[in-house]
């Protein structure tokens, strides 16, 4: 990119982290920037009694869990339930856990967790905490040989979208007899604005401008979506139209026509630098 002339200019417009996979979201007006994406982000997962990962596929529910950081502590909601109180810096006991292909080393944070999660999802669960010394790497075949690591992920350390992409699709549902749908349903990490609807798909390395220097983000893979965005997060019932939208327009031909909204990203630098909404993001065009 020629710094002086990007094809692109825009801003972030929002910026969430997703502390337990699959659970709610939280909005931050500034978030640490780490190699396997934003802090906190996917550190924690819930598991079966077989160790492998749950969500929102199979249990929507889990959208009305709420957690909220403090600085200590993770505090989590959900209703009819009492607050459970779990400590940033706590583990109970190692553990084996899967995350789709992966089977990594993880820990346990224990029986009160566990009987938390079980009690309100309906089913024997446990949670776990990522294991800082693993080494969990996005697939190379898509970063280019870029050893990019993750934590709980479902594979790439940042989802980036756009408002212009939201404000399309609602249009699209609006014009077909539905309200209008949140950013919320799509989860992704950092949504642009002053960029077209799915400019994210065609840009090469997004810089960011922070106060300690630029950062280097690169969208590698369109993110193909599973039936999440169909959950109301206020609800935690699922109902097809946001998909069913979906699949009118946005079939690509580069994941054997899955539907996509948003691009999985990569850190290439800035690990270590505060990500704020506001900041200015400039990338070039790039077409395969």
């Amino acid at each position: 990119m020629t710094s002086s002339s990007p094809d692109v200019t825009g801003r972030i417009a929002r910026l969430f982290l997703y502390p337990i996979k699959s659970c709610a979201g939280i909005e931050v007006q500034e978030a640490l920037l780490l190699e396997t994406g934003l802090e906190w982000d996917r550190a924690w997962m819930v598991v079966d009694e077989a160790g492998d990962f749950v969500t929102q596929r199979t249990l929507p529910r889990m959208a009305l869990i709420r957690p909220q950081l403090k600085t200590s502590e993770m505090v989590l909601r959900a209703p009819g339930m009492l607050t459970l109180h779990v400590a940033l810096d706590a583990v109970e006991q190692p553990a084996r856990v899967r995350v789709w292909d992966d089977v990594v080393d993880a820990w346990d944070m224990g029986a009160l967790a566990a009987q938390w999660f079980s009690d309100f999802l309906g089913k024997k669960l446990r949670l776990v905490r990522f294991d800082p010394d693993v080494q969990r790497l996005s697939s190379l075949k898509w970063t280019g040989g870029v050893e990019a690591p993750v934590q709980f992920n479902d594979g790439f350390a940042l989802l980036v979208t756009s408002d212009a992409a939201l404000d399309d699709l609602n249009t699209r549902l609006q014009a077909g007899g539905h309200g209008p749908v949140g950013m919320e349903r799509f989860r992704p990490n950092l949504v642009l604005s002053g960029v077209q609807a799915h400019d994210e798909d065609h840009l090469d390395t997004l810089h960011v401008t922070t106060e300690q220097g630029p950062a280097q983000l690169k969208p590698v893979k369109p993110c193909v979506r599973c039936p999440i965005p169909n959950v109301d997060p206020a609800s935690g019932i699922p109902s097809p139209e946001v998909s069913d939208t979906l699949q009118t327009y946005r079939q690509d031909a580069r994941m054997d026509g899955g539907i996509t909204f948003g691009m999985n990203a990569i850190v290439l630098a800035g690990a270590g630098q505060l990500l704020r909404v506001g900041q200015s993001v400039a990338a070039d065009y790039v077409f395969d």
